[in-house]
């Protein structure tokens, strides 16, 4: 079986990945197994449900200005938002999205992945 990423999103992030609006995942810190390809996306509170995946086309590491300017056109949010959240960072990381799916029915994390609380920012799973 395949290892994915569990992902803590904001719920209005996540929305814009399924609408396809967004087309990059930011993040301050990655996960060290660079061989996952699939991210499943649990939206954080108030959702608290696991709501859909995605698989990763690429990820980019860059400084903070650069991975900006390669990523704005579709990245989701704004540069004052992207600038926040990389505060005091000087090298940010950008997942490419290449497939969003959806789920028709939102999952719980103990029932279907046997984790009791949402990870601050990612976990491992077998799926």
């Amino acid at each position: 079986m395949q290892t994915s990423v569990l992902l803590s999103i904001r719920p209005q992030f996540a929305e814009r990945i399924f609408e396809g609006v967004k087309h990059y995942e930011f993040r301050r810190v990655l996960f060290k197994d660079r061989s996952v390809k699939k991210i499943i996306v649990y939206a954080s509170a108030p959702v608290s449900r696991v709501i859909g995946e995605f698989e990763i086309e690429d990820i980019l590491e860059l400084e903070k200005e650069g991975l900006w300017h390669q990523t704005k056109e579709y990245s989701g949010i704004s540069k004052e938002c992207f600038d926040q959240y990389f505060q005091g960072r000087q090298v940010g990381y950008a997942i490419k999205i290449r497939k969003a799916y959806l789920y028709e029915t939102p999952l719980e994390l103990e029932k279907s992945f046997n984790i009791k609380h949402a990870p601050q920012s990612f976990v491992y799973v077998a799926r």
